[in-house]
């Protein structure tokens, strides 16, 4: 087992002792145009099968052996392929995005989200063929390389007729929204949610979900010079309303709930002011539920909200839940067989994104770090 900081790391958490890797160049060429032809929604993109001699030995890796700048700790790397066993199945990365939580992890453990497509199976596999996309079940796959050999119970699948980028994005952020927006309130058509960081890929998931359930969004995002244009974004999506942090505080808000019941729920991406801001808001016996922490300051509750108004504070983490459920894995299979529903349907989309080859991963996890970023920043093997 590696000792060092490396992708590896991430992917003792998922795959024990596989690694994965990039094709040589001839077959990154290959990939290439599958990935144009996948852009144009092709599905049947995919030899039917493949014998484990006929695919390089070694290939590349975007790896870490220290914490640091990303930018400056990642390199690109060559890293051997291990043969597959009966009960293993060959994947090639398609895309994998940057998430916040990539960049956290490195700063302080890459990659936790991608589609992949089943190249070779093992004699054993069940419910898996060559051809098929697969998503991570868990965190920790190391995802920002193009090749694996993993454990047929490691991956599930999903259709190969939705769109490349939102099958790539769509085991976290969605996941996450989805689950928010069914575990912690009963919400019907008509009732309200108020999430701040909703230009996030969580806040745009979260609109969309809603909308499609008819759900009230109050959509809350930082003051910039772009708002507007955010705001007229967020609103083709499904936003109900979209307003800056300030407003939290302001008269108008009384204004807006004359026409909008006040929210059951709030969803958390901020923490500090923020978080108690959406606290004043909910309705008597409401719910916050944070799941993230961007501003890097406590929640703060005031005791007012407790005593006067019974809200409960709650948390979630969509890795714990899928551990939680991974006993039988129905309860992740009907939340991933409704979201791809939606996706087919025109009812859920990707976040913005922006594709980046795996080669200039350096320029994509810079940017992905700077402030007021509205793209997910997605590696295209």
């Amino acid at each position: 087992m590696f000792k060092s900081f490396a992708i590896w790391n991430c992917v003792a958490m998922w795959f024990p002792v596989h690694t994965m890797c990039l094709r040589v160049h001839a077959a990154r060429q290959r990939g290439a145009t599958l990935l144009k032809r996948l852009r144009h929604r092709d599905a049947n993109v995919s030899p039917s099968s493949q014998s484990a001699g006929r695919w390089a030995q070694t290939c590349q890796a975007l790896i870490y052996r220290h914490h640091g700048d990303p930018s400056l700790v990642v390199q690109l790397e060559d890293a051997p392929l291990p043969p597959a066993g009966a009960k293993d199945v060959v994947v090639e990365l398609l895309a994998a995005p940057i998430n916040p939580s990539d960049i956290n992890m490195i700063q302080a453990v890459g990659g936790n989200e991608c589609v992949a497509q089943v190249v070779e199976v093992g004699n054993q596999v069940r419910d898996l063929k060559t051809g098929d996309w697969v998503i991570p079940r868990d965190a920790g796959l190391g995802t920002w390389r193009t090749k694996a050999v993993v454990a047929e119970d490691d991956v599930i699948s999903v259709p190969n007729n939705i769109p490349l980028l939102a099958a790539a994005t769509l085991g976290v952020n969605p996941c996450t929204a989805f689950r928010m927006l069914s575990d912690f309130e009963e919400l019907k058509p008509g009732d309200s949610v108020i999430q701040n960081a909703a230009n996030s890929g969580v806040g745009q998931a979260v609109i969309q979900i809603a909308a499609a359930r008819g759900i009230n969004t109050i959509n809350v995002i930082r003051d910039r010079s772009d708002f507007l244009q955010l705001s007229d974004r967020l609103k083709v999506m499904g936003a109900s309303h979209v307003i800056r942090e300030e407003a939290l505080r302001r008269p108008e808000m009384k204004e807006l709930f004359k026409t909008c019941p006040k929210p059951k729920l709030a969803l958390n991406g901020v923490g500090g002011k923020s978080a108690t801001e959406l606290l004043r808001h909910l309705q008597v016996g409401g719910s916050m539920v944070t799941y993230g922490g961007m501003s890097k300051q406590p929640v703060t509750v005031p005791v007012s909200a407790l005593i006067f108004k019974d809200v409960k504070v709650r948390g979630f983490w969509v890795t714990q839940w899928k551990r939680d459920q991974s006993h039988d894995g129905e309860a992740f299979r009907r939340m991933l067989d409704e979201l791809c529903s939606l996706i087919l349907q025109g009812k859920l989309t990707a976040p913005a994104c922006t594709e980046v080859h795996l080669q200039d991963y350096q320029k994509a996890l810079e940017a992905a770090m700077q402030p007021f970023t509205s793209t997910k920043y997605v590696l295209i093997m």
